[in-house]
Parts: structure tokens; sequence; C-alpha cells
């Protein structure tokens, strides 16, 4: 009964909260435009022919680079910063992208979006994108991953997939992500070189995607985890602070993973997650959506057996559509198959293996 009341009140709450945050930045934003700004462009995607990027304006904060020796008040007073960000609506932010340039207004959240259309296609890989504040000295750059002519993608969760989190305890999970930074969270053994194989850096390389129900305020953290554990770089699509995390997470997840489907008609995917919510369910449902698109699914078990049960189920209706789905405690596992399918070589395989022992023994 009071779930049935719940979802007939949640529509009034949302209308209500969302007149009320019309109102409150109508009086504050135009005094927030005219102080200090900080532009936090997040990682642009697209194809040679398409990018897009977003990003923030807000008010600067001070949030010191993570050091592994942070005491954990620290961490927390840290992520508190982020979390109550002050956003900046009404500015005009612009970038230039292979000689086009592109303009947008950033929205009561404090977010644009920048569309590029080059007149020539864009070559696969990373560019640098130049930001500027319109009628300001404030700069940054931003990077955009263009994907042309890879094997196949990844679409990654972020959370118990490959950074430990403890979703399944909410204690647990309060106390890692309140408490820790970048340099102190810890990736799950082998995730690193599985990764790193899967993408073939160095090579004509394959895109990852990362899609999580973290909101954009941690952006900052989780781009820094990445980069500090040596795990390959992508786009990261996080959720609004506030009332957009009240909807469904298998919805948002959807969405993103049926946008990235259809930037890329083409390309095959091989999706990576955990039991802990309900990454298998969805990707099942990616796997008969999109018939002939996904060539495997990885499954992190992070559950207990009942849990399980289930998953084993949806691996049998996946494996009818003709798709592995693997479900493992480690990434071991995961890189046996992937070297069976040949997504990935003996040597890399060999590099996973070597990874996860030598974590089993620190």
């Amino acid at each position: 009964m009071f779930k049935t009341a719940f979802k007939a009140l949640l529509p009034l709450l949302e209308r209500g909260a969302l007149t009320a945050d019309r109102a409150f930045s109508g009086y504050v934003q135009p005094r927030r435009a005219r102080g200090k700004l900080l532009l936090q462009p997040y990682v642009g995607w697209g194809t040679p022919g398409r990018v897009e990027l977003r990003g923030r304006v807000l008010l600067p904060r001070t949030v010191a680079p993570a050091r592994r020796t942070d005491p954990r008040l620290r961490n927390a007073q840290n992520v508190l910063r982020r979390l109550f960000s002050r956003e900046v609506g009404g500015v005009t932010v612009s970038g230039v992208l292979n000689g086009q340039r592109a303009a947008a207004v950033s929205d009561s959240d404090g977010y644009f979006t920048l569309e590029f259309t080059p007149p020539s296609p864009l070559p696969g890989g990373w560019h640098q994108v130049p930001l500027q504040l319109d009628g300001r000295e404030v700069q940054a750059s931003a990077r955009v991953q263009v994907v042309a002519d890879a094997r196949f993608g990844v679409i990654s969760d972020l959370d118990d997939t490959v950074i430990q989190s403890d979703v399944t305890s909410v204690p647990r999970m309060l106390s890692t992500v309140l408490t820790g930074n970048a340099r102190t969270r810890l990736p799950f053994p082998g995730v690193g070189a599985l990764y790193r194989a899967l993408t073939r850096d160095g090579e004509a390389r394959n895109p990852i995607f990362y899609v999580s129900s973290s909101p954009w305020n941690f952006f900052d953290l989780l781009w820094q985890f990445l980069d500090y554990r040596r795990i390959p770089l992508g786009p990261l699509f996080l959720r609004n602070w506030g009332m957009d995390l009240l909807g469904g997470h298998g919805g948002y997840k959807h969405g993103v993973i049926e946008q990235i489907f259809q930037r890329f008609p083409d390309l095959k995917f091989v999706l990576v997650g955990d039991s802990g919510e309900k990454d298998p369910e969805i990707y099942a449902e990616v796997v008969h959506r999109h018939p002939g698109r996904v060539l495997a699914v990885y499954i992190r078990d992070v559950t207990e057996a009942h849990r399980d049960e289930g998953v084993l189920k949806l691996r049998e209706e996946v494996r009818k559509a003709g798709v592995d789905l693997v479900l493992a405690a480690d990434s071991l596992n995961a890189a046996s198959h992937a070297m069976a399918m040949g997504l990935i070589t003996p040597g890399e395989y060999r590099s996973v293996l070597t990874s996860v022992a030598r974590s089993y023994e620190t």
C-alpha cells in the first residue's frame, strides 16, 4: 500500500520540486553569473561526422588533489563539496573542434551541450576541444573520443563492476563512497588489464563507454580514479543530482545504451556489469532488442546465492539469442571467455592472469 501511495505522489513531488527549483534558480542564477565561474567539461564522444560534448558551469569549489594519505574526514568534506555544487545558468559556452565553432547556453542546472558536425570527417581517436565562457577569460580544454574503424565497443558499469563500492550493503557503501578518494578507492582484481586488452590501447582502439548511476558531481573523482589505476579512459554517462535520481536505474541505463547503439549502428558491443543491481536484466533486454549486436555479457558476481539463481536463469534466456552471459567473481573468467571468442589474445589473457594473481598476493 505504501509503495502504491508513494508512486501516486511521486509526480506531484517532482512537479513541486521542479517549481521550487525554478523559482530559486530565477532568483539566484543572475547573481551567481556575476561572480567568478568554473568551466567543468566532461568527455565528448561521437562519429567522424558528429560529435557531442557536455559540460557544466559552476561556482568554484576548493577540492585539493587526492593523495593516498588523505584522512577520511578530508575525503568526506571533499565529497560534500562535490555534492553541494552551485550551478550557474544562462551563460554562453563555446568550443572549437577541427576549425568548427559551436556554442550553447547553460541551463538552470549549469549543464550545456555542444554539438559539432565537422565539414570533413574526423579521424578516430582522441581530440582536444578548447572551451571558453563568452565575454570572460575562463577557459578549459575537453577531450573528445571519435569512434572509427573499431572492431567492437565496450559498455561498462562502474560501481561494483570496475570500482569496489559495496552497493549491496548501504552502510558499507556510504562508508566507502563518503570517506574514500581517487587514490584510495580500489578497482577489482584484473579489471585494468582486462579492459586494456579489450580496448587494445596503442592500436586501432576499441572504444569504451562507462554508464553509471553516480551523479555528475563525482565526474572528476571517477575520471581521476580511472586514470590513476591505468584503466582505459572513455566517455562517462552519469546522472543529474537531485530529483532525477528518484527515477528508475533501469530506465536511465536503457536510455543511454540505446543512444550509444543508435549512434554506432554498425558496431557490436561487449556489455560488462555486476549482479548487485539490475545490470543482468538490462543487458538481457538489450540482447533481445538488438539481435546480433552483442558479442558477450560479463557480470561480476557480488551478491548472494539467491540472486545468482536469477542471473543464471537470465543466462539461459540470453543463450537462446546466441549470446553468452558469463557470471564470474573476478576478471579472469571473463578474460578466458574473451580469449576463446578472439576478442583478446593469449598474451593479453596472461596479462589479466598475472594482474589477478598479484592482487591476491598483496
